[in-house]
């Protein structure tokens, strides 16, 4: 018989693992390095607002939808810059489309809702730092969730969706690229 608090440290380390093991990436970009084209597309940018494409595996047990967030940290002395953010994705997904959240989302898979992050249009708004202002980290986050759908209010703010996909996890799974100009 196994006593009661090993019982507990197991599960919890069977979770631990789970929870581990759910990684995203992107074959995109690589030690920094964005083509033009992921780049934002606002005047002295440079680029075209292509969003990235993104992979994702061994979500936990349990998923019926992704919500994905992406995050400057760096920007706004610190405040930091929604840059994207999409949520009710089928947890049949493995993954983004080069482009799936460009232009308002039009191409992201059936059903799912693409929010309005910081430059005021719903859709992946690249990378644009300050000149001179060192390299910026945008933090991808993708949430597996354990409902279908998200529950957020029509048109909720970028925090809004942060925080009802953390509240909704069932695991989360965060990659980090820099960029800087």
């Amino acid at each position: 018989m196994i006593p009661r608090l090993s019982l507990i440290a197991l599960a919890f380390a069977a979770f631990a693992t789970q929870a581990s093991a759910f990684e995203i990436s992107s074959p995109s970009v690589s030690n920094g390095k964005w083509a033009a084209k992921y780049l934002g597309d606002k005047a002295g940018c440079g680029g075209k607002s292509v969003s990235i494409a993104l992979a994702w595996k061994d979500p936990p047990a349990g998923t019926k939808s992704y919500a994905l967030t992406m995050f400057d940290p760096d920007a706004n002395g610190g405040k930091g810059f929604w840059h994207w953010l999409a949520w009710n994705i089928p947890a049949s997904a493995k993954g983004l489309a080069e482009g799936a959240g460009s232009k308002g989302g039009k191409r992201l898979p059936k059903g799912t809702v693409s929010g309005e992050g910081g430059v005021g249009r719903a859709g992946y708004f690249g990378p644009c730092p300050p000149p001179g202002s060192g390299a910026h980290h945008y933090v991808f986050t993708l949430y597996a969730l354990g409902e279908p759908k998200l529950r957020t209010p029509e048109n909720p703010s970028p925090e809004m969706v942060s925080v009802a996909a953390k509240s909704s996890a069932l695991g989360e799974a965060t990659v980090t690229y820099t960029y800087g100009r």
